[in-house]
């Protein structure tokens, strides 16, 4: 783009807890010309016609009816990560702006998080580490055992890019791979990783050692998973989640783990985030819960840095948009 002005993109900040990373922004700068929310707010006149797309990092910055108003040349919204229940899709739609998200980028490390969650609760890793480290162990008890995940049952619901992942690696496990999804994946895909189909989500509730969330959040996922669901369960299952909180109904999951009506759950993602620090949640020790870090590698975040620079670029000058989001 030499000898031409850079296109002014939005974003929230640089550096802090939600904004563009530090090691970013010279690669971004490069393609183009990046306003802050501060900047935008205190020159607004100026900017506000210049600014053709939104780069949102973290779900940040904030996009709402008034933002879009103010902002008449605005074309598209990247949005890093596969969630996207933080748009508002047909708002967007309404004022003529598309939309990307990072699938792609995301799935491989979340993928492998699922995997690391559910070998970290199954072998009772955390309790583990805290007894070995502990200052009052004087010996290892001979019967403090887990649960075994090779040749045990996993169900997927969800098989998207995710899920079908997770599949793959739980096969070199020797796992008994169940999956519920909208759509069924095609026999030549099912036979790569052993995979069974369940039409009916209560089959693969009732029959899976472990049961793993990879769903996206929508009106049709939210509470997917509450108390009907989580009694259909095994006592001795663990539930997963590697979605969004809002997939699990948080009340029944106590209730429910409290009572011992499943095993255990291991969660990357709540609702809220971080959780209230006196919620139930975080005093059971048959939990284990991550502060969202499924895709958080340095590569998955600049490879999603890259996928959304990609877009803008796309969108802004009238190509095909990767990783589009549509209605």
């Amino acid at each position: 783009m030499e000898g031409q002005e850079l296109p002014y993109v939005l974003i929230d900040c640089i550096g802090g807890k939600h904004g563009v990373y530090e090691d970013h922004v010279e690669f971004l700068e490069k393609h183009f010309h990046l306003i802050s929310m501060k900047e935008y707010l205190e020159n607004k006149k100026p900017l506000s016609e210049k600014i053709r797309a939104i780069y949102m990092w973290y779900h940040k910055p904030v996009i709402n009816e008034e933002l879009l108003q103010s902002l008449p040349n605005l074309k598209i919204v990247a949005s890093s990560g596969v969630g996207i229940d933080h748009l508002d899709l047909h708002l967007l739609s309404s004022y003529g702006v598309k939309v990307a998200n990072t699938p792609f980028a995301v799935s491989t490390d979340t993928a492998d998080f699922g995997m690391a969650l559910m070998l970290a609760s199954s072998r009772r890793l955390v309790e583990g580490y805290q007894m070995a480290v502990s200052p009052d162990e004087e010996y290892f008890p001979g019967d403090w055992l887990g649960a075994e995940v090779s040749g045990a049952t996993l169900g997927i619901v969800g098989m998207g890019t995710i899920g079908y992942k997770v599949a793959q690696r739980a096969k070199a496990f020797e796992m008994k791979i169940l999956y519920h999804n909208r759509n069924r994946r095609n026999k030549e895909e099912e036979s790569a990783v052993g995979a069974v189909y369940c039409k009916k989500i209560d089959d693969l509730l009732q029959q899976s050692d472990f049961v793993l969330l990879s769903v996206t959040l929508t009106p049709q996922t939210h509470k997917l998973i509450g108390k009907r669901e989580l009694e259909l369960m095994k006592p001795t299952a663990t539930l997963i989640n590697i979605s969004r909180g809002l997939v699990v109904d948080q009340d029944a999951l106590v209730e429910a783990l409290q009572k011992k009506v499943i095993k255990a759950a291991a969660l990357d993602v709540t609702y809220p985030e971080p959780l209230p620090r006196d919620h139930p949640l975080l005093k059971l020790k048959n939990v284990i819960i991550t502060p969202h870090i499924g895709s958080a590698t340095k590569k998955t975040r600049r490879l999603m840095m890259e996928d959304m620079t990609e877009s803008i670029q796309a969108g802004l000058t009238g190509l095909p948009i990767p990783n589009e989001v549509l209605l």
